[in-house]
């Protein structure tokens, strides 16, 4: 975990607005489809790898966004393989990596990070430089089919930025939109909540989400 804190403290970029957007960088970029199972290389807009990977399960998905590569490193134990590629996800250690658990790769199992297979981590770590633009796709709400969480202090991911930026562009939240649910973001709800005559217990329920704009 020391690697991990070291590589937060070097290569982390904090984003704001609502989501990281990244502009393109490279002759490369990375996409991934979580509900497909599937992460793809492309060179100059052209599909040149696709590779199957193991996604977040849903109570830790795979971060929604617009990333890229900012860290690369080797061999960090056994559960995350041979290869490691880090990604700018500001509430967390997200990354692509190799794995232990072959089984694993094709379903929902990892605790958010991006899985591979051990050869192919190894052969995209060699292709990728760091810069890499990463797309990972999906619903930044949660599967569109259902209720997006109910958020309080402590959450974290895409979901809590998303609110934050919301409250920031309102005029009631001054911090960093880092996807991270701590107690300026619970004041600014509070606040926020008082104006609009909802329920003052800092909590973003399903009212927040449409007073937000954020749900139909």
């Amino acid at each position: 975990m020391s690697i991990l804190a070291s590589y937060v403290r070097t290569a982390l970029v904090l984003a704001d607005p609502s989501l990281p957007i990244v502009a393109d960088e490279g002759d490369y970029q990375i996409v991934v489809y979580p509900q497909q199972h599937r992460l793809k290389v492309k060179a100059h807009g052209k599909i040149i790898k696709t590779y199957q990977v193991a996604v977040g399960n849903p109570s830790t998905p795979t971060p929604i966004g617009e990333y890229k590569i900012v860290y690369k490193g080797e061999n960090w134990g056994p559960a995350f393989g041979p290869r490691w590629l880090g990604l700018n996800v500001p509430w967390g250690y997200y990354g692509i990596h190799g794995t232990n658990k072959p089984f694993s790769i094709g379903q929902h199992q990892s605790h958010g990070c991006i899985r591979m297979l051990n050869s192919d981590v190894i052969e995209l770590f060699q292709l990728i430089p760091l810069g890499t633009k990463v797309t990972i796709y999906g619903h930044v709400l949660g599967d569109p089919n259902h209720e997006p969480r109910v958020l309080a202090e402590g959450d974290v991911g895409g979901d809590v930025q998303l609110i934050q930026s919301r409250l920031k562009s309102a005029g009631y939240f001054k911090g960093v939109c880092n996807g991270k649910f701590r107690s300026d973001t619970t004041a600014a709800l509070k606040k926020y909540q008082r104006n609009h005559q909802l329920a003052q217990d800092g909590v973003a329920t399903i009212q927040v989400y449409k007073e937000l704009g954020l749900l139909e």
